[in-house]
C-alpha cells in the first residue's frame, strides 16, 4: 500500500473547515467497510490510507502542527502501520463495561497472543500477529494493533462469498466470535489486499 505523503495532505485550514463532511464520511464507511465485532467488549477496526488520512489530519488540527520535519514524523509513524504485501492491518479495540475497574478488566488481556485471534474462513484459521512484539507491550491499554498475514488461499477463500468468514477470539475467558461478515467488508479487505500489491 502506497505511503501517505504530504501531498496528500489537506491546509489546516480547509481541513478544519470540511471537518464534519470528513467525520461523517469516514463514519458511515467504518461502519459499513471496516468495522468487525467480536462478541460484546472487542472491536477489530482495520486500517489502510482511508483511516489514517483521517487520523494525521486530525493529529495535524488538533496540534496545529505545520512544521514540515515534524508533519512528515507523523506520516512515518503512520505509513509504518500501513497493511504490507498480503497483509491486512487493524486496531483491535476493547470496551470496557466499568471504567472505574479498568485495570481489572484489562488484566485478562495481558497474556493475549495472536493465535487466539483467527481470521475463520470456511474450514480454515489464520491467525493475527500482534504488531508490538515486547512482552510489556502486548495489553498496555484498551487498544492493540494487529496484523493478519494472508496467503494466496486465504485470499482466494476471502474472495469466495459462498463461504463463510468470520473473526473469532478464543482468549481464556472471552470465547466470542463475530458475526458472518458482509460481503461489504470482504470486498473492503480484498481491495486492501490489492492495494498492497502495488509496493514498491
Amino acid at each position: 500500500m502506497m505511503p501517505l505523503t504530504v501531498d496528500d495532505l489537506l491546509p489546516l485550514e480547509e481541513y478544519a473547515r470540511r471537518r464534519r463532511e470528513f467525520f461523517e464520511s469516514l463514519a458511515r464507511y467504518l461502519d459499513r467497510y471496516r468495522r468487525v465485532r467480536i462478541g460484546p467488549r472487542l472491536t477489530l477496526l482495520f486500517e489502510n490510507r482511508q483511516t489514517f488520512w483521517f487520523r494525521v489530519q486530525e493529529i495535524l488540527r488538533i496540534t496545529r502542527l505545520n512544521d514540515p520535519a515534524r508533519v512528515q514524523q507523523e506520516l512515518d509513524l503512520y505509513n509504518r502501520l500501513l497493511p504490507g504485501r498480503n497483509e491486512l492491518h487493524a486496531c483491535l479495540m476493547l470496551a470496557a463495561t466499568d471504567e472505574g475497574h479498568l485495570a481489572d478488566e484489562l488484566a485478562i488481556w495481558e497474556n493475549l497472543r495472536g493465535d487466539e485471534l483467527c481470521l475463520c474462513i470456511g474450514e480454515g484459521r489464520w491467525p493475527a500477529c500482534l504488531v508490538t512484539c515486547r512482552p510489556e507491550d502486548l495489553a498496555i491499554g484498551t487498544a492493540q494493533w494487529v496484523r493478519f498475514a494472508i496467503s494466496a488461499e486465504a485470499r482466494r477463500l476471502l474472495a469466495n462469498f459462498r463461504l463463510s468468514a468470520w473473526f473469532d477470539m478464543t482468549q481464556p475467558g472471552y470465547l466470542q466470535e463475530s458475526a458472518p461478515l458482509s460481503q461489504e467488508v470482504r470486498q473492503s479487505l480484498l481491495d486492501d489486499l490489492q492495494l498492497s500489491d502495488r509496493d514498491p
